[in-house]
């Protein structure tokens, strides 16, 4: 009977044993499983941009040769023709002011007459046109084309009326193709004897 015994615990030991060595191997393969894990490669990539913002000047000119920039009141000096300082009701007077995106502009723009500035008793008897012509055409009295005014009086405030497209050069290191402006002032019929006026026409372009 006792050697049925010792037989018995002596096959539960053996059998505990092979336990051990099997739960033991277990984790030696599971520790084999979490150091491949712990060896997987990485690897990055980047991307950089660089942004560089473009340039953009408006001048002006009265002869349509010498252009600047005239980019505080009271700009430049206009000088309109006979009778401009004789001016009876129902006669007009016109001057030319050319306008051009200057060499190195980087882009296109709108040009839009934003608003008059007059001092003078006779600026609600005086209307105003402001055509956008060719740069070639001539400026007359008679002179029509794209209205950046619309015939409002010469009273300080905004101007309501069309805009006009500003070309950029081609290539940009060359100045954009200029407009003439043709400014033509007509006196009505409450004009006041003797009465001046002086006025400061604003002139803006837009980037577009």
């Amino acid at each position: 009977m006792s050697t049925t015994t010792e037989a018995h615990a002596s096959t539960d030991r053996g059998a505990r044993r092979r336990k051990i060595r099997a739960i033991l191997a277990g984790g030696l393969v599971l520790g084999v499983g979490a150091a491949i894990t712990l060896a997987a490669w990485s690897d990055s990539e980047f991307a950089t941009g660089t942004f560089t913002a473009g340039t953009f000047n408006l001048e002006g000119s009265t002869d349509g040769t010498a252009f600047t920039d005239h980019a505080t009141s009271p700009g430049a000096a206009l000088t309109f023709t006979a009778p401009a300082s004789n001016l009876s009701p129902g006669q007009s007077v016109a001057t030319p002011f050319w306008v051009r995106l200057a060499a190195n502009t980087t882009t296109g723009a709108t040009l839009d007459l934003t608003e008059v500035t007059s001092t003078g008793a006779n600026a609600a008897n005086l209307t105003f046109h402001a055509y956008a012509i060719g740069a070639a055409a001539s400026c007359t009295t008679a002179t029509t084309g794209t209205d950046l005014a619309t015939g409002g009086p010469l009273t300080t405030g905004t101007v309501a009326g069309a805009t006009t497209s500003l070309p950029n050069g081609t290539p940009t290191t060359n100045p954009g193709t200029a407009t003439q402006v043709c400014l033509v002032v007509t006196a009505g019929s409450g004009l006041v004897q003797g009465g001046a006026v002086t006025s400061t026409w604003h002139f803006v372009a837009t980037s577009s």
